[in-house]
């Protein structure tokens, strides 16, 4: 028997119909409403408008730094230790204290200066960031793949961005003002050493190291603290690129590193890292000859052996780039029980700045995206704000009780089980310099420390750069390197004096011949007639 045909019937829809965002099934996605074939349109064209208005808007705020990235999916597997000891002695932070114990984690990795669809091969340090999914709530690892940073006081680090992205009338990075910035600060010398050198340009993301740069603090249960600094090591080995190599495949892939990492995890090859540690006591040191809180300081590994505590393991890639990578936020100041802040000048400036911008870059509400969430309940007395749309409530939580203390069944503090961590704060309130600041002896040790052709790169680099900065540019850049290791200023004051002068700072970090390109561009191209 024939069905009779409903005359109530809409359009049909399944599992696979595009719709639009009202739910809506789209019958034309080819054409907008027109008077006849040829327009004009008509306003009421409900589902363009929706689908062009978002169009407009389907980017957030490029992050000012860090703003290009790749980021994959995985776990950190804890040894229960930190190296042959139980890591109990020294923290009481969960995640770490089972041999075997697995955490959800989400990783990004970034270029720090340059734009979002910017190439993955300049000369700049890398962002290695790490969201820990734990059971008491998320833990960011915010670091870098270099294990010390420019500056030690968050004061200047806005002045340091500023002088090394592009100029504000070309919109072109300038070597000239990156030096200008570094020979006028004289702790940055260290960096400028590493970034110089191949440890400036990583072959890719798998094979880099990472480091959380800050001096951080483990606590125990008896509320005892320590310093702590974090590292993570490849399992995939370390390979960098000289300049000429990295130029090379910028030619011919700008998104190397990126598809490097997405290959690498769909065809099951996941890259590995070993989060290793260094402790020290939690106090000044005189006996050291700089500050353990200093960020352009290493800490001796002969003095502070690295222990072991787990390793990572990266196994998923993202559904969807913008979803998971670019609105994956993180802060310094995430920190779950068992890990807490040093006086670290530069961490306690990172704290505020970080959520501070994902709150203005994604919205106040950015902890609701799923990538953010922690995988655990969430409740709280916070709501209202830009894209809410669930509220952080408690099963039996009062709906009309969105305060604390309260008797009539609101949110209640939890108990605190570890004890608490107290250390004693003394002293004047200044604006002043930590006090051993030894801004070149350790540049000068990471020099003697390079391989021969890591060192050949390194002066070759600097010297490209600074042979078109200003003169007094280049005798401040000479002293520093003179004071870190004689040879070091030795070979660099005279590639100076033999270098060809003139040309441009206007270019990439370390770029050669790239102020020639538009002339280049001119001369190499192909005449055309208009059509």
């Amino acid at each position: 028997m024939t069905k009779e045909k409903s005359n109530y019937e809409t359009n049909l829809d399944d599992e696979d119909t595009l719709t639009n965002r009202q739910g809506h099934p789209i019958t034309n996605n080819q054409n907008i409403r027109t008077v006849g074939n040829r327009g004009p349109a008509t306003l009421e064209n409900y589902d363009f408008i929706e689908k062009i208005s978002h169009f407009d808007r389907e980017r957030v705020p490029e992050r000012v730094v860090h703003a290009r990235g790749a980021g994959a999916h995985g776990y950190f597997e804890a040894y229960g230790k930190a190296g042959d000891e139980p890591i109990s002695k020294y923290t009481r932070a969960k995640l770490f204290q089972e041999k075997g114990k697995q955490t959800p984690v989400f990783v990004r990795f970034s270029s720090v200066i340059h734009g979002g669809h910017s190439p993955e091969t300049l000369r700049d340090p890398r962002g290695f960031a790490v969201k820990f999914y734990t059971e008491d709530g998320n833990w960011d690892l915010v670091g870098n793949n270099l294990k010390i940073f420019f500056i030690r006081d968050a004061i200047k680090f806005p002045d340091m961005i500023h002088a090394f992205k592009p100029d504000p009338i070309t919109n072109i990075q300038d070597a000239e003002r990156f030096f200008d910035f570094c020979a006028s600060s004289p702790e940055s010398f260290h960096m400028v050493t590493f970034v110089y050198s191949p440890w400036g340009i990583p072959a890719n993301y798998r094979m880099m190291q990472g480091s959380g740069v800050n001096t951080y603090k483990w606590v125990n249960n008896e509320g005892k603290a320590v310093l702590v600094k974090y590292h993570w090591e490849p399992k995939q080995g370390i390979r960098n690129l000289t300049q000429k190599e990295a130029e090379e495949i910028q030619a011919k892939n700008f998104n190397h590193a990126t598809q490097d990492l997405y290959d690498a995890i769909e065809k099951g090859d996941f890259p590995e890292w070993e989060l290793l540690v260094q402790i020290m006591s939690d106090d000044e040191h005189p006996e050291l000859d700089f500050d353990p809180l200093d960020d352009t300081k290493l800490w001796p590994e002969d003095q502070f052996p690295w222990m072991t505590v787990g390793k990572m393991v990266l196994n998923r890639n993202p559904e969807d780039y913008f979803t998971e990578v670019e609105q994956a936020a993180f802060g310094t100041g995430v920190l779950v029980d068992g890990l807490d802040f040093s006086d670290d000048k530069m961490l306690q400036g990172r704290t505020f700045s970080y959520s501070d911008t994902q709150r203005h870059r994604v919205g106040s509400n950015y902890l609701q995206l799923p990538i953010n969430a922690p995988k655990k309940r969430v409740a709280t007395n916070q709501s209202g704000g830009q894209m809410q749309y669930k509220l952080d409530r408690a099963p039996f939580q009062n709906p009309h009780i969105n305060y604390e203390p309260s008797i009539l069944d609101g949110l209640q503090e939890a108990k605190q089980v570890g004890k608490e961590y107290t250390p004693m704060i003394k002293g004047n309130l200044v604006r002043q310099s930590i006090d051993r600041q030894n801004n070149t002896k350790q540049a000068g040790e990471t020099y003697r420390k390079f391989e021969q052709w890591e060192k050949t790169e390194l002066i070759s680099n600097l010297i490209n750069d600074l042979s078109s900065c200003d003169k007094r540019i280049q005798e401040k850049m000479i002293a520093l390197a003179e004071e870190a290791d004689k040879e070091y200023g030795r070979h660099l004051k005279e590639g100076l004096a033999h270098a060809h002068k003139g040309g441009s700072s206007n270019k990439p970090l370390g770029n050669r011949g790239g102020d020639q390109a538009p002339k280049e561009a001119i001369e190499k191209s192909n005449e055309a007639e208009p059509y």
